[in-house]
């Protein structure tokens, strides 16, 4: 049986020595070919103006402008200690930077016009939202028509050797302990849904691997 979902922080990932460890580990998952990017462009977000929720480091948004032409990326992070890394290595990536830019501010309340963005997608930032159908909400709104949004994190009722393996992989004591209420705070299929059913994205699909759930939607 599932244990029942334990709330975590919504300030997100704050002081140096965890977010350079946190950049580690996600520049680690870059190097191994870990992160979505590809799934993000097969599902069709490829091109136009694109919104990442909670980068972090930055490394998935950074990546999907490098397999992507003429793209446009905006980042919105609620913690400014991982902004300031993710501006550091999208100028690492040097000919990326006038492609992005990073905002700090809270997912509630998205700071742009309605019809901005052609594409939305965010990573293991979901279990964080305060009121995730706000965010959603404001996710439904910022898309332009038939604009694409995709919505990975991890999922609570994972397999226990997939959850074994992801504490064993990560090294800071600090950062298994985030881990774990991470894990602890992420949603099952079913609670997804239910959620997404409150909100005004009508139209999604979801997936599940031995680690995440995905959601994929367009929005009508």
């Amino acid at each position: 049986m599932t244990k029942s979902r334990v709330i975590e922080t919504n300030i997100g990932l704050q002081g140096e020595l965890i977010t350079k460890d946190y950049d580690n580990i996600m520049r680690e998952s870059r190097d191994k070919g870990h992160l979505y990017k590809d799934e993000i462009i097969k599902f069709g977000i490829s091109d136009g103006n694109a919104l990442e929720i909670g980068p972090g480091p930055g490394y998935l948004g950074l990546e999907w402008l490098k397999k992507t032409n003429g793209t446009t990326l905006i980042g919105l992070d609620i913690s400014p200690d991982m902004i300031k890394i993710a501006e550091k290595n999208a100028a690492d990536y040097g000919f990326l930077n006038d492609r992005v830019t990073y905002q700090v501010n809270d997912a509630r309340e998205l700071p742009f016009e309605d019809d901005t963005f052609d594409a939305v997608f965010t990573n293991a930032s979901l279990h964080e939202w305060e009121t995730p159908e706000s965010t959603l909400n404001e996710i439904h709104r910022v898309l332009k028509a038939n604009g694409r949004y995709f919505i990975s994190d991890l999922r609570r009722d994972m397999n226990p050797v997939a959850k074994l393996l992801m504490k064993m992989q990560t090294k800071s004591k600090e950062l298994r302990a985030g881990l774990i209420a991470s894990i602890n705070a992420a949603y099952t299929e079913k609670e997804i849904k239910e959620i997404l059913l409150r909100t005004n994205l009508s139209d999604f699909e979801i997936f599940k691997n031995p680690f995440s759930l995905i959601v994929k939607g367009i929005k009508k």
